[in-house]
């Protein structure tokens, strides 16, 4: 399968939903209180509905597969994840772009939407490396994805020029097909507890 179509994936704890402009009511109070994140590219809620039409652009474009999380225990959409940089021929994809709401944050959401997105990538696309990028600033994120297993490859310094116009020096990890299995179990074993 490839990482560009449009899929919905869903367990216990969230579906992933392909993103559409009818969850930006949502999305939009999802977004709100994360303004302080910085170094993080979170959508300010009236910027909401923009943030999803440039997703879905860069998704026709082949670019990107944007979802929104619907978490199953309340039935609101807390938060966008995508697969990103998308290199089908090299079965390469980076799980990226995502943000969660605070109320979400540090509960079964993230895990349990990583779970989706790196069962997808292995066992649906048949990937042989899944990346994840992050802000060298972004301490909670850089631990979540070590949570998961996931090996730091390296730092691209003065990666890319932020909105305000810093240096955004990028954590680069990886996962790869041998390792999944004890990613998968390690996500799983969270989610039982």
């Amino acid at each position: 399968m490839d990482f560009a179509a449009p899929v919905t994936l869903e367990n216990a704890f969230v579906r992933l939903e392909p993103l559409a402009d009818d969850h930006a009511g949502d999305l939009a109070e999802a977004a709100a209180g994360l303004e302080h994140a910085w170094y993080t590219s979170v959508p300010r809620p009236e910027d909401v509905p923009a943030e999803i039409e440039r997703r879905r652009e860069s998704h026709a474009a082949g670019g990107m597969n944007p979802f929104a999380i619907r978490r199953l225990a309340t039935g609101r959409v807390v938060g966008m994840t995508t697969f990103c940089n998308i290199d089908q021929p090299d079965r390469h994809v980076e799980i990226g772009a995502t943000w969660i709401s605070r109320d979400a944050q540090r509960t079964e959401v993230n895990p349990a939407a990583k779970l989706l997105l790196l069962a997808h990538a292995f066992d649906g696309c048949d990937a042989i490396a899944v990346e994840l990028r992050t802000h060298w600033h972004n301490r909670q994120s850089r631990a979540a994805i070590e949570r998961l297993g996931a090996k730091q490859d390296g730092v691209l310094r003065n990666h890319r020029i932020m909105p305000d116009g810093t240096l955004r020096d990028t954590v680069v990890y990886s996962i790869l097909p041998h390792e999944w299995p004890a990613v998968r179990r390690g996500l799983e074993v969270r989610l039982s507890r």
